[in-house]
């Protein structure tokens, strides 16, 4: 019912209502809306930074939905930018919205009136040379009286920029309205800074150009089959080739069904790239709900099951002919949709990466483009599964492969058991889902490697096996010890806190989590229990902020208060309560790492 409502209502609000229907056919929304273009400085020396605005002019009357909508399906503001070599976007700032009740809505709507200004802060390369530029970009609105909302409209937008030598001097303009507009400050309502990770993509396809960008893209998707949860996948992908083999079926066969596995993945998360530029918003999050860890960890365990051999895993007859060709293997169309499950399968601890590009992408409103980048990024992340989909049934060739390949399935069984219950204790009892590994790992390897009876006349083999066995007892044994070390002392986030440091003349660190963030519980279990970063963190007040529950209307608020994309996300404030400038940190770092990247010495 609630779904039906909010159709209806978004009928209502872009065809509207009776007479105020046929004034919405006959005008648009940038009718009513002029706009007008300001600068903080006359001319701009390079390698430095000027504010602009945007200044909405709306008619009398009228109003425009607020960047963040009261609710999803509404067509919200949003400024977007076209890429500008050595030029990129450093920051936005919105208008405050108000609130106002119109005749069609049960609510009350956050919207812009009046005259209502758009900051943002550019940044320019050290090399760029002088001259006349122009930054063009392109501004979404939907204009509504009490009555009646027009059809959404894009304004084009399009800002003179006068560059000059590095050094060379400027004169401040415009300063009574760029008074009012700071970079600001964590503990100031309101939405924070664009992601620095979301400006390095920028920055890198704005000096060094598309093609090395693309290349780095490339690299980044590859980089992302180095994280916990992609490892299981390796099992999925040789159970599925591996495993359906037969001596009939050539390489050449087996690299196009290959094709097939990997475009399901690069389809995935290509139509993410596209949803993020319509949207302009953070579309991805929930790849790491609660709800899909729970499937995820569901079917990783009947796989695990089906590989022991207990049961043949197999899709009913009548799909089966359709996904096959009427054969018992499974076919191009199959192969398809296990590319799609793969790449859900990886979402849950890739997040911080594809959530700089949702942002990086959502901010250009290019679908084009982001159909481009997360194709590319998709391409790195599913080439090792080319490489591993086309040559593994080469292993069922071998001579005695199945006196050693039987093991291996169940080594692949072992594993995916370990995936699916942590996947399923991270929907269930996140806090105590490291508790999983140990037994399976313990468990599985005393099995594996003394009580499993295939390949016993291989003394080779089974000397393997010993070693495998050993590893996973040993594992096991060295994660408990680690479940046992002390790590951070935390406080639980509130606002006042934060004053209270302020006063104090303490500086802060911010964790954002959540339970069932992979990352997260990696940062807890090795960076947070080092002695190194214990010590280093002794003159700071840590507070963790839990956004478990990602889409509620109090982790929104806090998200935009503090300008968090993504969780895991370390913060460094000053004493004064400001950001540590260039000290954020997005996504699991190894102790080193963070001692490397947290502010130096002690905060001011």
């Amino acid at each position: 019912m609630k779904g039906l409502i909010k159709v209806l209502l978004v009928l209502l609000l872009v065809a509207g209502l009776g007479t105020g229907a046929r004034a919405a056919q006959s005008a648009s929304s940038a009718e009513k809306v002029k706009t007008e273009i300001r600068l903080s400085k006359n001319v701009i020396p390079a390698g430095d930074s000027a504010a602009t605005v945007v200044v909405l002019n709306i008619k009398k009357g009228w109003h425009v939905n607020a960047h963040h909508p009261t609710y999803s399906y509404l067509i919200g503001t949003q400024l977007r930018f076209d890429t500008l070599s050595g030029v990129h976007v450093v920051d936005f700032r919105y208008p405050e919205s108000k609130r106002f009740a119109f005749s069609f809505a049960r609510d009350s709507l956050d919207v812009y009136q009046g005259r209502a200004p758009i900051f943002v802060t550019l940044s320019t390369s050290s090399g760029l040379s002088p001259g006349s530029y122009t930054l063009r970009g392109k501004l979404t609105i939907q204009a509504c009286n009490k009555d009646v909302c027009l059809t959404p409209s894009t304004i084009d937008i399009s800002i003179p920029l006068e560059i000059v030598a590095q050094g060379t001097g400027f004169k401040s303009i415009n300063r009574e309205l760029f008074s009012a507009y700071k970079r600001r400050s964590p503990i100031d309502s309101g939405p924070a800074s664009v992601s620095q990770n979301s400006d390095s993509i920028a920055s890198l396809f704005s000096e060094r150009g598309a093609i090395l960008a693309f290349l780095g893209i490339f690299l980044i998707g590859l980089a992302l089959n180095l994280t916990p949860c992609v490892y299981p996948m390796l099992s999925v992908t040789v159970s599925l080739f591996g495993g359906k083999a037969d001596r009939m079926t050539g390489t050449w066969q087996s690299f196009k069904l290959a094709s097939t596995y990997v475009l399901g993945i690069v389809s995935m998360y290509s139509i993410l790239g596209v949803a993020a530029a319509y949207t302009g918003s953070l579309f991805g999050n929930w790849l790491q709900s609660p709800v899909l860890l729970a499937i995820v960890g569901l079917i990783l365990l009947v796989m695990s099951v089906s590989m022991f051999g207990l049961f043949e895993l197999q899709l009913p007859q009548w799909l089966l002919q359709k996904l096959g060709s009427g054969s018992h293997r499974v076919g191009p169309a199959g192969h398809f949709l296990s590319g799609v499950m793969v790449g859900l399968f990886a979402a849950p601890c890739i997040g911080p990466p594809v959530v700089a590009l949702l942002m990086f992408v959502g901010s250009r409103g290019d679908p084009m483009f982001g159909l481009s980048v997360f194709f590319v990024m998709a391409l790195g992340l599913g080439a090792p599964y080319l490489l591993l989909g086309t040559f593994s049934g080469l292993l069922t060739k071998l001579p005695g492969s199945g006196m050693w390949m039987i093991w291996i399935k169940k080594l692949f069984a072992v594993i995916l058991t370990g995936a699916g219950l942590f996947f399923l204790g991270l929907a269930l009892f996140p806090k105590y889902v490291l508790y999983t590994l140990p037994p399976v790992m313990i468990l599985g390897g005393l099995y594996l490697g003394f009580l499993e009876r295939s390949g016993r006349e291989l003394k080779a083999f089974v000397r393997i096996k010993w070693i495998v066995g050993i590893a996973g007892i040993a594992g096991g044994l060295l994660i408990t010890q680690n479940l046992m070390k002390p790590g951070i002392r935390w406080e639980p986030y509130r606002p006042a806190k934060l004053q209270e440091a302020v006063d104090a003349g303490s500086p802060v660190m911010l964790d954002f989590y959540a339970d069932w963030c992979i990352p997260c519980l990696e940062l807890d279990r090795i960076t947070f229990t080092d002695p190194g970063v214990i010590a280093a963190l002794d003159s700071y007040r840590t507070i963790k902020v839990d956004l478990t529950d990602y889409a509620s209307p109090e982790a929104e608020a806090i998200r935009r208060k503090f300008g968090v994309a993504g969780v895991p996300t370390l913060i460094f404030l000053d004493p004064k309560g400001n950001e540590i400038g260039k000290s954020r940190i997005v996504g699991f770092v190894n102790p080193k790492e963070f001692l490397k990247r947290m502010p130096r010495g002690e905060p001011e």
